[in-house]
């Protein structure tokens, strides 16, 4: 065997104890006893530590000093392992034990907190996290910004800098378009009770609507909706409220948008580093577009419309291009995932700057509660009502991923990046979608995001999909011109 091929076959059987990892966190999300989650904590340390000893292991920079790239992909390859070597090598494997323990511990902190309304149980294991991150961050960083360290780990070659500098482009045109939006006759909202179970057999359904190969793959409720796994094993969640089935069925074709993107990664990248979602943006551009570009179209609304009187029977909207209105309200609210397309971006923001300034130090995490309802109001205009609606109702922070949120917004501008080039590619695209077909579309991006995995750096992945370098204006643009005629601006 050469270099490279030893190096790709210890590779293989680190994807897949990483895989086996995976799987834990996806169990204790759930179907694991509330009970065991010290154990877990212990578990996942355990396999946090096989895995930091593996991706630290000597013989990997042996291998790449040696090893010659046979093609474009194996280069890639090489410049993955590379870069995930340098960067997990400068994290102490005693730093990397006691974050997969201590974030296990305070999700599970977490999720009681928020049930409760009961920030101040949160807050001492929140700042272990965040010590810990620090930590993390610091090591990586070296002479850098802490905070940059961070981001890379999801969206790789983005400082928090640039990052500001989108959002701040942003941020004018969303306010704007909110506040005449706000000014405007709200649409019907849904009023009464929805059989939970009649909810998830019709997020099912789109699921599969969207592509989603149920062979490879399943649906089951959580807390927080999520996808997890790639390749032959690609699973999500979703959650049921019966007072608002948009929850349920949004956040399943949101998650479906993940799960695409991982079970349509070309299977020559299977148990490899290119074998999964080259970044967080990336990946959020194809949930994004999947639940709002796609799924919240006058088109595909109509379809969804038929669907949900085949289930429920009448509901009380009074036809398709009123439920169109009805899906797409902008609306007072607190929750990010259940946040429109016009406000969405705005709970990122608030997020992203709350988490640098506590990755810097410059907000002290005992003062996070205050610091998220005064920011909150000045954004939105009203007050938190209580914790579950504040800065208690993201998972992120318990597991310590410090620098995801910004991805979110970053997915939403790649995905109206994205979407400018699909309408021009598939010019029949409304017409399927009002038939429930959505192949036009996914098979589009199939081809030109999703197979590639890692093979390409984040931005180039979307420049070399839309023929255009990624910025905001695209998706501005898509929502001046959607809401603008929604509510007769």
């Amino acid at each position: 065997m050469t270099a490279f091929d030893e190096l790709m076959a210890f590779q293989r059987e680190t994807s897949a104890l990483g895989q086996v990892a995976g799987r834990l966190g996806w169990d204790q999300e759930t179907v694991m006893p509330k009970g065991a989650a010290p154990q877990r904590g212990e578990e996942k340390a355990a396999m946090a530590a096989i895995l930091h000893e593996r991706r630290c292991d000597p013989r990997v920079a042996e291998w790449l000093a040696a090893a010659e790239a046979p093609d474009l992909a194996g280069a890639a390859q090489l410049r993955e392992i590379r870069r995930a070597y340098e960067r997990t090598t400068r994290v102490p494997a005693d730093l990397a034990r006691a974050i997969a323990r201590t974030t296990t511990r305070a999700h599970a902190i977490w999720a009681q907190a928020r049930a409760d309304e009961d920030v101040a149980s949160f807050l001492p294991v929140l700042e272990e996290v965040v010590a810990l991150r620090r930590q993390e961050a610091q090591a990586l960083a070296g002479d850098g910004d802490a905070y940059d360290a961070l981001v890379e780990d999801y969206e790789r070659a983005t400082t928090g800098a640039q990052i500001a500098g989108i959002f701040d482009a942003m941020r004018p045109r969303l306010v704007a378009l909110r506040a005449a939006v706000l000014e405007r006759p709200a649409p019907k909202v849904l009023d009464g009770s929805f059989d939970e179970a009649a909810q998830m057999k019709l997020s099912r359904r789109l699921a599969r609507a969207f592509g989603y190969d149920m062979y490879h793959g399943r649906v089951d409720k959580a807390v927080h909706p999520f996808s997890s796994g790639s390749g032959l094993d690609v699973r999500i969640t979703t959650r049921t409220n019966p007072l608002d089935p948009f929850n349920c069925f949004y956040s399943t074709i949101h998650e479906v948008g993940h799960a695409a993107y991982e079970q349509n990664i070309s299977r020559d990248f299977l148990l490899t580093p290119l074998g999964r979602g080259v970044s967080m943006g990336v990946h959020e551009s194809q949930s994004r577009i999947y639940e709002n570009q796609l799924g919240r179209s006058r088109a595909f609304t109509g379809w969804i419309y038929g669907q949900m009187r085949e289930v429920f029977g009448d509901f009380g909207i009074d036809g398709p291009e009123a439920f169109y209105a009805t899906v797409n309200t902008v609306h007072r609210g607190y929750i990010r995932t259940e946040a429109d397309e016009v406000q969405y971006n705005l709970h990122v923001m608030l997020r992203f700057e709350l988490e640098r300034a506590l990755v810097s130090g410059d907000l002290a995490v005992c003062d996070l509660e205050a610091a998220w309802n005064d920011r909150f109001e000045a954004d939105f205009g009203y007050p938190v009502d209580k914790p579950s609606n504040g800065c208690l109702q993201d998972v992120h922070w318990s597991e310590g991923l410090f620098g995801y949120f910004p991805t979110y917004s970053l997915g939403n501008v790649y995905a109206g990046c994205l979407y400018r080039a699909l309408r021009q590619a598939v010019p029949d695209l409304d017409a399927a979608l009002a038939e429930g077909d959505t192949s036009g579309a996914t098979s589009w991006l199939a081809e030109n995001v999703q197979q590639h995995g890692g093979l390409y750096e984040p931005r180039d992945v979307i420049t070399r999909a839309s023929g255009m370098e990624p910025g905001p204006e695209p998706l501005l643009d898509y929502l001046e011109a959607k809401f603008g005629a929604l509510y007769g601006l």
